[in-house]
């Protein structure tokens, strides 16, 4: 799997190409991106459950799933939710700046924003900057990557090969997200390139599957963003495709790979976060049940707190457990483990060396093990601790 900026390149799959420049919205770095296709790409997407739902976000609704995307522009700095017809307008013009460069149909674009929300576009800077960035299109996804971030402290983007039986086949992800992140049914932004072949139908279920184990698996704090959006595009130009079931288990496999990894880079990069925090329920009696217990952990304030400070204060993780209502087996089953250091187990606290657990906590990535002992269903959510910083770079967002 070859890593993003900053370590080297990342390449993209055949037929696609990406840029980035500054249009002069945001004072320095790139402030808006362009994905292109050499040829129509199928498109699938997965949208914020949000029901302030940004322009973007309506407009890509309408038009996907779809067998003929062409682009997809995204800017950063205003993210055009709660900006009303206007908002609608100026995200269409977005949009059909981008179709006139390409000689395409406006449905063959896709739109996506982020930044502060109810500030409308600037739009006649983003329009202004469309011919130097399909000019400036390229192999990999560094500009793109960049122009795509708000709060982030890194680029993310990563890519990685899948042998078929046809061929091989590329999937490259890029995403930015950093803090209002919670996400239900999508995440921040994120951008998964593939050269198979695929169908609307295909697409829409490979991503869902994706997304519901990897994005919809983090927490940063807790708000589930206006704009939150996940796109699956799928140019077919390796002439591979997924006729066999088997070659269809491995393409969803690479897929999930490339959509965690990209998820756990968001939540490791948690606004003012000092540490990655997954959460493994294990022995669950149904997957729901796994999932939501899993997640509690990841939002809880106290615990996030606790994790920044290296205190192992499990107490807190058993009662963010029952004040969500999830419904634990008997207490006596439930094991809980700390950077591997076993904590409770048996109805009662276990006695363990609290200074080398403190120590533990000191890396990282703080691994958190509930096993409930009462059936087969697992789930991993991801989070990050909570420290001062947080609070710095949210009093002070807008301005």
């Amino acid at each position: 799997m070859t890593l993003g900026p900053g370590l080297n390149r990342t390449p993209l799959p055949k037929g696609f190409l990406t840029s980035g420049v500054n249009c002069g919205v945001r004072r320095y770095r790139p402030d808006v991106g362009l994905i292109l296709s050499s040829v129509p790409a199928t498109a699938a997407g997965v949208y914020t459950q949000n029901l302030c739902a940004a322009a973007p976000v309506l407009y890509c609704r309408s038009v996907l799933p779809s067998k003929e995307v062409r682009a997809l522009i995204t800017n950063s700095g205003q993210a055009n939710a709660a900006t009303g017809d206007e908002g609608v307008e100026k995200n269409f013009l977005m949009a059909q700046a981008v179709a006139s460069g390409l000689g395409c149909s406006v449905k063959e674009v896709l739109t996506a924003s982020t930044g502060v929300i109810g500030q409308h576009l600037d739009i006649e800077k983003i329009t202004a900057s469309v011919p130097e960035l399909i000019a400036r299109a390229t192999e990999s996804a560094e500009a793109f990557a960049l122009a795509i971030l708000t709060t982030d402290l890194i680029p993310k983007s990563v890519s990685t090969t899948v042998r078929l039986s046809q061929g091989t086949v590329r999937i490259t992800g890029i995403c930015k997200g950093s803090g209002m992140i919670h996400p239900n049914m999508a995440t921040m932004l994120g951008y998964l390139l593939t050269d198979v072949a695929l169908s609307p139908e295909e697409a829409q279920s490979l991503l869902q599957f994706s997304v519901d184990e990897s994005f919809n698996m983090i927490s940063v704090d807790g708000d589930t963003s206006t704009n939150d959006s996940v796109f699956l595009l799928a140019n077919g130009a390796s002439g591979v495709n997924l006729k066999a079931e088997s070659d269809r288990a491995l393409f969803q496999s690479a897929l999930l790979d490339v959509a965690q990894h990209l998820a756990k880079s968001i939540a490791r990069d948690g606004e003012g976060a000092t540490k990655l925090i997954e959460v493994l329920v294990e022995n669950a009696p149904e997957k729901l049940l796994a999932r939501r217990a899993a997640r509690s952990i990841t939002l809880s304030p106290l615990i996030k707190t606790a994790i920044h400070g290296e205190d192992p204060n499990w107490g807190r993780i058993l009662a963010r457990l029952g004040a969500e209502q999830v419904p634990l087996p008997c207490l006596e089953k439930l094991t809980l483990k700390i950077q591997g250091t076993k904590v409770f187990a048996d109805g009662k606290p276990v006695v363990f060396d609290r200074e080398k657990v403190r120590e533990k906590l000191k890396k990282d990535t703080v691994r958190v093990q509930i096993d409930l002992a009462s059936g087969l269903a697992t789930a991993t959510a991801w989070g990050c601790d909570l420290s001062k910083k947080y609070v710095d770079i949210n009093a002070e967002y807008s301005t």
